[in-house]
């Protein structure tokens, strides 16, 4: 909870820039993401999961564009990391 706290400090600090390498992060492994679900098939489970990706980093996207507050901001990035990186590794196995 302490590296948190560290990290959501130091992000709501210089918010616009983080945003701007936020975004950045997050299509970048989101694209990475939708590549390998995309690799695995077109099922529907492969859909799925490509939908639940876009949707969370459009999402991160539009709470950017939306200007709201800095913590909201930073747990959007979290997530739509998280997520990413989630379905990067069921996708490589």
């Amino acid at each position: 909870m302490k590296l948190y706290k560290t990290l959501l400090a130091d992000f709501e600090e210089m918010s616009m820039g983080y945003s701007a390498i936020g975004i950045i992060a997050s299509s970048c492994l989101g694209s990475v993401a939708a590549m390998l679900i995309l690799m695995n098939g077109h099922t529907f489970v492969d859909m799925l999961q490509l939908f639940i990706v876009v949707i969370v980093c459009m999402g991160f996207n539009t709470v950017i564009l939306a200007q709201f507050k800095s913590k909201i901001v930073f747990n959007a990035l979290l997530l739509s990391l998280a997520i990413s990186s989630i379905f990067i590794l069921i996708n490589i196995f």
